[in-house]
């Protein structure tokens, strides 16, 4: 559902729970498919993560605030690149598979040395993210360069840097590396981005009308093997492979499997016609969440053996030795490990259709924190975080601060019906595209981000202050 241009009481669904959300048996547990490893509730129904209670991060570092398991993060890498790894291990497989950690979902200088750390590889999009992995001391031959309008001096800072792959998405940008490789008198690493006619949205995979988008080079109308042609053709590029992405918060392989079987006829192509055995395949990310119950995402290691099974069926069809494999988890890796803690500040129950009541809480946060819900209908869950409650769950909306209908956090959760002011709400799955997207809506500067391990909770990112905000203006302007 996305939020109605006439406001929130017009938009399709308002008026009781969904179907796909159940009664609670007891308002104050945790659903543990939506939490970081150690996060916890003790007998007094207060929230803790690694042993750290949310009254001393509220204390300590105020609210809003996003607040990360760091051991949950780094254990979710360790595992896709373990899985992977293991599941391509056959050297007709490659002999192994790389893990792009992608920075977009969320990248800061912590996060990108705890990737350094877990041997993963990081996938950035702009020069800012590239700044960053590199401040990390993350390897350039580690990086990966993503994005449809690269700058010259982008590509520059990225060859300067010695990255590993740069990903090509139009012809205008495959000339513009070639001469940044020329200038620079070195030979750079490029794949194509290819639009394969498939979108894999959850469960939805259709095979038809999707490359009316600004990514990639077509397939089926050629584009993406001239593209091929052109890097062949240009001194100072060395063609890598092919790369694919079909989607996000996708809960089976089905759509990786028609993906991966059109982009390797291409593949298998290029040898064939122009001589070049690319080395490597990179089928994108787009790995799903749990955000609710109604989630079911597949464990690393059984999405690894599916898309294992997919190369080798596809490679041993057409007779083709099987490049490199890599893959690009950022919100598999980084949103679970995260939830957003906030303060209520106004409670009201509100009459709606059919003699209904929705209880409105409202917190010290909203769409500048987490735009997703408003920007594209996304559910999440929440829990009240301070206290244990024995009231009866009442359906509820977690609202923001800001001046717009529209700006709702969770659209409905069970919350006690004796919420008061004062009390915390955490909110889980926050750790991708919230931060990341985050804005000063409002001039509401930005929540800090707190990273917890062992019973220590340190700052990784400060909370924006008023002064942040003035320091851009050009008073005398």
């Amino acid at each position: 559902m996305h939020a109605h241009e006439a406001g929130a009481l017009h938009a399709d669904g308002y008026s009781a729970a969904p179907e796909w959300l159940p009664w609670p048996s007891d308002v104050n547990e945790l659903e543990p498919g939506l939490w970081a490893r150690n996060v916890t509730k003790d007998a007094a129904g207060e929230l803790a993560v690694a042993g750290v209670p949310v009254s001393r991060i509220r204390d300590e570092f105020g609210t809003a605030a996003y607040v990360i398991d760091e051991d949950d993060f780094r254990t979710r890498a360790r595992e896709f690149k373990q899985a992977y790894a293991a599941a391509f291990a056959d050297p007709e497989l490659g002999g192994g598979a790389d893990v792009y950690y992608a920075g977009k979902a969320f990248l800061c200088t912590a996060v990108a040395s705890w990737i350094r750390d877990e041997g993963l590889c990081l996938d950035v999009c702009t020069g800012g993210e590239l700044a960053v992995a590199l401040r990390a001391g993350l390897p350039g031959e580690r990086i990966g360069f993503h994005g449809n309008n690269k700058t010259v001096a982008e590509i520059e800072a990225a060859v300067d840097a010695g990255v590993g792959r740069i990903i090509v998405d139009s012809h205008a940008e495959i000339d513009r590396v070639a001469a940044v490789a020329r200038s620079r008198g070195v030979e750079v690493g490029v794949m194509v981005r290819v639009t394969a006619g498939v979108e894999a949205h959850t469960h939805e995979f259709i095979a038809t009308s999707h490359e009316d988008q600004k990514f990639g080079f077509s397939l089926a109308g050629g584009a993406a093997f001239a593209a091929c042609e052109r890097i062949v053709a240009r001194p100072g590029l060395r063609l890598l492979g092919l790369h694919s992405h079909i989607g996000s918060q996708i809960f089976e392989t089905s759509g990786f499997e028609l993906s991966a079987r059109r982009v390797l006829q291409l593949h298998a192509r290029v040898r064939d016609e122009l001589g070049v055995a690319m080395p490597e395949l990179d089928l994108g990310g787009g790995y799903g969440i749990a955000y609710t119950t109604q989630h079911t995402p597949l464990p690393p290691a059984e999405l690894a053996q599916q898309m294992a099974e997919i190369v080798r069926r596809e490679v041993t069809s057409l007779g083709i030795d099987a490049p490199r494999v890599s893959i690009e988890p950022g919100r598999a890796i980084a949103g679970p490990s995260t939830f957003t803690l906030y303060e209520v500040g106004t409670v009201k129950p509100v009459q709606v259709d059919r003699g209904a009541t929705r209880l409105y809480v409202s917190v010290d946060g909203g769409m500048s924190d987490n735009i997703r819900t408003a920007l594209y209908g996304a559910d999440y869950s929440c829990t009240m975080a301070n206290r244990r409650s024995d009231a009866a769950p009442v359906i509820s909306r977690v609202v923001g601060r800001h001046c717009e209908s529209g700006d709702v956090v969770v659209r409905d959760e069970y919350l006690p019906s004796d919420v008061i002011p004062g009390d915390l709400i955490a909110v889980p799955g926050t750790g991708a595209y919230c931060r990341a997207m985050a804005s000063q809506y409002n001039h509401t500067p930005r929540p800090p981000v707190v990273a917890v391990r062992d019973g220590v909770a340190r700052l990784v990112v400060r909370r924006e202050t008023v002064e942040d905000l003035l320091a851009l203006d050009v008073a005398d302007a």
